[in-house]
């Protein structure tokens, strides 16, 4: 950045949901036996209750939260971590899918190493480039933005693509913390569908201009190109804590205009695709 790093920002930098320390003055065993339970306590000072502050005329003020302006391309060793996790679990998905299930791993071991390598190149930077572009956006308004995977969700996309060759994964969600308004809130869900469809037409410059084989523009563009439409598509729903619905909250017009570009990729893909790839 052009300036200095603010000293303040490593207060952001790290995860402030995992600073969960006890203190040190007394035992976690409560005298009953039985375990302390971490919790939070808040406190609200008002003028009724801070006699102290009333006497001497100084009022305790509300300090904000300091504002990250270090730089927006911090990735935590945690969320470096996170990444990885969710990456090699969604290629590891891909490469069942490809052979079908566990059934044809074991039957064709190779098919299932190429298929995992082959779909890691084509669709894994389909997902990594969505969820960065969530966080850097959340970072250039002075939030705290750092990716974690989902356990549960891994799991049950892996073994799901194991027993029926299907892939289905919710493999994590980048977290943000900070003060926003409704229109930066929804124009870091929209960061994410606006890359991926920005990918997909990369993907599709590559094959006007001729640059891809036919063989590469079977094997690494038509998945990059499906890819990136259906996970700019899916998180366009305005369902649950998917980008659809927060950007629907912030503005309608914006998102049936994104919504009606996503359906036209998958419309393109279904209808023009595989014309253009011979």
């Amino acid at each position: 950045m052009s300036r200095d790093r603010d000293p303040r920002a490593h207060w952001l930098d790290d995860d402030p949901f995992d600073k969960k320390t006890s203190p040190g003055s007394h035992s976690a065993a409560r005298d009953d036996g039985n375990w302390r339970q971490p919790h939070i306590r808040v406190v609200h000072a008002t003028g009724s209750g801070a006699p102290f502050m009333r006497i001497f005329g100084v009022e305790e003020q509300a300090r904000p939260i300091p504002v990250h302006t270090g730089s927006i391309w911090h990735f935590s060793k945690t969320e470096v971590q996170h990444l990885t996790q969710a990456t090699l679990a969604l290629s590891l998905a891909l490469a069942f899918m490809s052979v079908q299930g566990i059934r044809g791993a074991l039957a064709y071991p190779e098919l299932f190493i190429f298929g995992g390598v082959v779909y890691l190149i084509a669709l894994a930077p389909a997902f990594l480039l969505h969820e960065i572009a969530h966080k850097v956006v959340a970072r250039k308004y002075g939030c705290w933005a750092e990716f974690r995977a989902s356990p549960s969700g891994l799991r049950f996309g892996v073994l799901l693509a194991a027993i029926l060759g299907i892939v289905f994964m919710a493999p994590g969600a980048v977290m943000v913390a900070g003060h926003t308004t409704r229109a930066q809130f929804g124009k870091i869900a929209l960061a994410g569908p606006v890359t991926n469809v920005a990918l997909w037409f990369l993907g599709l410059i590559a094959i006007l201009l001729g640059a891809a084989e036919p063989i590469v523009g079977e094997v690494i563009l038509k998945p990059w190109l499906w890819g990136n439409a259906v996970l700019a598509l899916f998180n366009m729903l305005p369902f649950g804590p998917l980008d659809g619905k927060k950007i629907r909250t912030w503005s309608i017009p914006v998102f049936w205009i994104w919504l009606i570009i996503c359906v036209s990729l998958v419309w393109f893909n279904f209808t023009h695709l595989n014309s253009l790839l011979g």
